[in-house]
């Protein structure tokens, strides 16, 4: 499922659990599916409030803890495995979004 070169990035406002994002806090790019793996199942903890959704036309999940839009989760896709994740939680980026609830 995921490419073996793929790369996940994080921006600091969801790098933060529970919290407000550090101004300072910049977003983390991590590089290739063994060093990340570990990192998506930490976050697959808060499953139970993740629905799949259009990202700007394409596939993606959004996470709503408490009814509240929280973060988002973009793919790239190579190859019919990821090649590419990105976790959106800064809310003026969230904001911009074209998001629609499939």
């Amino acid at each position: 499922m995921l490419d073996p070169g793929a790369v996940i990035r994080i921006d600091g406002a969801a790098r933060i659990a529970g919290g407000a994002a550090d101004a300072a806090d910049t977003p983390r790019e991590l590089r290739g599916a063994s060093t990340w793996a570990k990192q998506l199942i930490a976050m697959s903890r808060g499953l139970r409030f993740v629905q799949p959704a259009l990202i700007n036309g394409s596939v993606g999940l959004i996470l709503a803890t408490g009814g509240k839009l929280s973060r988002v989760l973009t793919f790239t896709f190579t190859n019919a495995k990821i090649a590419r994740l990105e976790v959106i939680g800064d809310p003026a980026r969230l904001r911009e979004l074209d998001i629609g609830v499939l």
